[in-house]
């Protein structure tokens, strides 16, 4: 069977980054057109693929089946509907949209025209939230009372040419980060039954929000989510603390580092971690504390792409749905109501 000619819009980071390299290295897509509106970096990056300027251009090919978004936040919906009026099926970057309601919209729009609409959370494919997951499924550390979550980093000076850290629609570290790791909560736990925040700017001269804490209350235990630009010492990646045992993981999944770097995901041990930033595992074992380091997962973000295409073909269920991706933006927009109101937000 042929490959599913995909076409990608926007060639900035996220573009150039994550989707380019990772929709290039999954067996049964073919990266075939780039809309790349000023500039010559993605011609240069990928001789071989089709430059146009224009999504009206990408979309006048009737060979893309598949489209990628990945453009300013404040564009997705706009985009996501264009591509999908146009019989596209369609990735989005995230975060989806930058309102819930967008988001529904898009989401009964792709059930009308009868296309695959997803949403690119990725870090479903990190290394050590698939190992996390499997503690929960196997149930490990017994009853959890307390999973925390963090994306710590330090940059004092703000980008003047990053538009996520313009005054916009979807931009600061909220919509950024937070998407990440809200959806990571909702794939492990669904839906709290309330939320708390405080999202915030810490560094000087910030348009919009560079730090957040969120607080996800469900009736037995709590889910902490921060993100941080100061953080010269960054905390622990995940900790996650059960009546049988506990968990504890610093440092990020390699996967972003090394597509920054120029790697591609295949190489010989992608997504894998060296053994001195494994995890450790604490289990209460006879009266006595039992540690141990554990393995982190192979992280691979070609899985995202290939359930995409396997949800194109008609092989496998949709991994991260429209409907998924509509409810992480509810929670972030509740987030936000918490923190502007300095109360808890009911779900």
């Amino acid at each position: 069977m042929a490959d599913i000619r995909t076409g990608l819009v926007g060639f900035g980071f996220a573009g150039r980054t994550f989707h380019a390299p990772v929709i290039r290295a999954t067996p049964g897509l073919l990266l075939a057109a780039i809309v790349q509106r000023s500039g010559d970096s993605a011609r240069a990056a990928y001789p071989d693929v089709r430059v146009v300027p224009s999504v009206d251009e990408l979309l006048s090919d009737e060979s893309i089946r598949l489209v990628v978004i990945a453009t300013p936040n404040e564009s997705h919906y706009s985009l996501g509907r264009q591509c999908l009026l146009a019989g596209r099926d369609v990735v989005v970057d995230k975060p989806f949209t930058t309102t819930f309601a967008e988001a529904q919209k898009l989401d009964e729009l792709a059930r009308a025209e009868g296309r695959v609409l997803s949403v690119f959370h990725n870090r479903r494919w990190d290394g050590d939230f698939l190992t996390v997951r499997g503690l929960i499924r196997d149930g490990t550390l017994g009853r959890l009372v307390l999973f925390e979550s963090h994306f710590d980093r330090y940059r004092l000076a703000r980008r003047p040419s990053a538009w996520r850290e313009r005054a916009r629609s979807g931009s600061g570290v909220l919509f950024d980060i937070g998407s990440h790791l809200v959806d990571q909560a909702l794939v492990l736990f669904g839906m709290p039954e309330s939320v708390s925040a405080d999202v915030r700017i810490e560094r000087e001269d910030q348009e919009v929000d560079d730090a957040f804490d969120i607080v996800l209350h469900y009736s037995k235990m709590r889910v902490l989510l921060r993100a941080t630009m100061i953080a010269c010492a960054p905390g622990p990646r995940l900790v996650l603390n059960g009546t049988r045992g506990s968990y504890v993981k610093y440092g990020m999944d390699p996967q972003e580092e090394a597509l920054k770097a120029g790697g591609s995901p295949g190489e010989p041990g992608w997504g894998r971690e060296d053994d001195s930033r494994w995890g450790v595992l604490t289990l209460a074992e006879s009266h006595e504390f039992v540690r141990r380091a554990l393995p982190t997962e192979a992280g691979d973000y070609c899985g995202y792409y290939a359930n995409v295409r396997d949800a194109i073909l008609g092989r496998a269920a949709l991994a991260v749905t429209a409907e998924q991706a509509a409810r992480v933006i509810r929670l972030l927009e509740l987030a936000r109501e918490s923190s502007d109101a300095g109360r808890v937000v009911a779900v």
